[in-house]
């Protein structure tokens, strides 16, 4: 991929990716230059990384990419892209495509849990791995908050520590705005089910050979701390850190802290 001069700056193509017999599109984002960080969004899209991806790239010198999943941010989503170990297999694919090496992929939400599926896979390409608030992870008792039921404003009281302060009104958003949400979340129902977890995702947490850090938002209501805990105690030798006054979303409540816990474990 081509880097931009300056770490501030950002390029942005759609990546053919060699999947499955064909090519997937791809629509990746890249800021800086430097070690390589595939980076993961999760339900609300790339938006929820982009700002973090861009002070990764400026401070800390690193080459960060954001894919959009399928499906997402107003990108169509191939019938046989239906499922979260799907994506993790396409961006094995992508890396493999592209041809970095020593990746640390850092992953938020959904993409936290697309991050622990490709870190299972073994892929060469990856080198260390950060689950932030990860969904996924069945732990009896503690199930992650009913998504597709809840309104704009429960979401933010569950997602963030101080949740005036990320509250959105999307009546008030463009058109195309409010689509690109909606596609998020039918794309989010289809590859995480609606109640985001995989009974199986355990057995290969327990696989994973590359140093992980398990990073959770004390103040996550979505997901709470006793799944950060269990994703932690599955993955061998995993690191957890849990950050204070921090919601479902630190990249985006709580970036210091998250910048912070990055240069400890990178």
């Amino acid at each position: 991929m081509p880097s931009p001069t300056s770490p501030s700056n950002q390029t942005t193509r759609t990546i053919p990716v060699p999947f499955d017999g064909s090519t997937v599109p791809v629509l990746v984002s890249e800021y800086g230059a430097g070690r390589p960080v595939l980076l993961l969004h999760g339900g609300g899209g790339p938006v929820t990384v982009d700002a973090f991806a861009r002070r990764l790239a400026a401070e800390r010198g690193v080459r960060a990419l954001v894919p959009t999943h399928p499906g997402f941010g107003g990108t169509e989503r191939p019938d046989r892209i239906a499922s979260i170990r799907d994506i993790a297999a396409l961006y094995a694919a992508l890396l493999q495509s592209e041809g970095p090496t020593g990746v640390t992929v850092i992953g938020n939400s959904i993409g936290g849990w697309i991050a622990a599926e490709l870190g299972a896979l073994g892929t060469n390409a990856v080198e260390r791995l950060v689950i932030i608030d990860a969904a996924g992870l069945e732990v009896p008792g503690h199930p992650a908050a009913d998504f597709f039921s809840l309104t704009f404003d429960q979401i933010a009281d569950l997602s963030y520590a101080r949740p005036d302060a990320f509250r959105i009104d999307p009546t008030a958003l463009p058109e195309a705005a409010r689509a690109a949400m909606a596609g998020n979340r039918a794309s989010l129902l289809t590859y995480a089910g609606k109640g985001m977890v995989d009974p199986t995702l355990a057995s290969r947490l327990a696989t994973i050979a590359v140093p992980t850090l398990v990073v959770w938002g004390d103040h996550d209501r979505m997901i709470g701390t006793a799944v950060g805990e269990a994703f932690a105690n599955a993955v061998p030798g995993a690191r957890y850190e849990l950050l204070a006054n921090t919601g479902h979303l630190p990249q985006l409540e709580t970036p210091d802290a998250v910048l912070a816990v990055l240069d400890g474990f990178l």
